[in-house]
């Protein structure tokens, strides 16, 4: 398995992590991507272990706190084997300070994620989304005590504009608090707006991505085809709606190119989107996840080999759509604005 640094950070971390969205099963969305319990997430940590994931990727509300819980009992008595990566500030719970980056509400959620966790630290700990409401110096404030007191040993967020980011790290470089090191951020071969904007600000700040969904919420496992219904056991039957919109004309030319290349190298269509995606810049770790031992080890099959550079500008030349302004305008000036990819 190979190790990237997070960002600008000495952190390393590996290029495949597992998401646990799948763990628990509470409440119909999480129900529909699995329902993992302990025993079949030991056995699945089991087999990342071995090839070498070592970070697992949480989130408060995945499961209404069930997926942490079950994550902290999966890795009783190897906690110095993993990296925890997990996530807060949506609403959870009906009090009025039960949401957002306030101190008190990062404070107390914080200390109920690692109860959950059975841990003493969180080695990533990501701000689920921006909350505009709260002040940015007390966000910052509150994250980098946390850190000071050993709670929290790299920061991150999820789902930020370019500017709350870059907002963001100018107050930490003003008042001298930790920085963000990684942006949680949704990047796809049918989903490449992370490259407009928060690609180039990631390389020139110096924040990696770990990317979620990397198969675009489902879509791209091979069994969604031109004229073909969706799967009975597809998720998307009851999460499309909630996931990132894909014209199907996009998601149909995108699965013409990687039936292509699979008859090239013989790899699967998961395989190749993963293995695409740990070739763009700033990607630092893409999150993978599975419902059984079966669909985790085809996915630890992207590593290990590379894309031709001809495939890749197969796969970006299928992907590509008209970007949004200023972007279209900007990539007409690449003598001085160059892009990233």
């Amino acid at each position: 398995m190979e190790y990237r640094y997070l960002g600008a950070s000495g952190f390393k971390v590996p290029v495949l992590s597992f998401g646990t969205g799948t763990f628990g099963g509470k409440g119909e969305f999480f129900n529909a991507w699995g329902a993992t319990d302990v025993a079949e997430a030991r056995r699945l940590i089991d087999i990342c272990l071995e090839a070498g994931v070592t970070m697992f990727d949480s989130a408060d509300i995945y499961s209404a706190t069930t997926s942490e819980a079950v994550l902290g009992e999966a890795i009783k008595g190897r906690r110095d084997k993993v990296l925890i990566s997990t996530k807060a500030t949506f609403r959870l719970g009906d009090g009025p300070n039960d949401v957002g980056s306030s101190r008190f509400h990062l404070i107390k959620t914080v200390d109920d994620q690692l109860k959950r966790l059975g841990t003493d630290y969180i080695d990533l700990f990501q701000l689920h989304g921006f909350d505009a409401k709260t002040p940015i110096t007390e966000v910052l404030s509150t994250l980098d005590d946390l850190v000071r007191a050993g709670k929290i040993r790299y920061i991150g967020v999820s789902n930020f504009s370019g500017w709350h980011l870059m907002k963001s790290l100018d107050v930490a470089e003003r008042y001298g608090y930790s920085r963000y090191v990684a942006h949680q951020a949704y990047y796809s071969l049918i989903g490449r707006d992370y490259e407009w904007e928060l690609m180039p600000l990631g390389l020139d700040q110096g924040v990696g991505a770990v990317v979620w969904s990397p198969l675009g919420w489902g879509r791209l496992t091979g069994k969604i085809r031109r004229g073909q219904p969706l799967p009975a056991t597809s998720r998307l039957h009851k999460t499309a709606d909630m996931g990132p919109p894909v014209p199907d004309e996009l998601l149909y030319r995108v699965v013409d190119a990687l039936d292509e290349i699979a008859a090239e190298t013989g790899k699967t269509i998961p395989q190749i989107a993963l293995n695409w995606l740990l070739q763009r810049p700033t990607v630092s770790s893409v999150i993978i996840g599975a419902r059984d031992e079966a669909q985790l080890r085809q996915n630890l099959g992207a590593v290990g080999w590379n894309l031709t550079p001809e495939q890749v500008a197969k796969l970006d030349a299928a992907s590509a759509v008209t970007k949004a302004y200023p972007y279209w305008h900007q990539a007409g000036f690449g003598e001085r604005n160059p892009s990233p990819v």
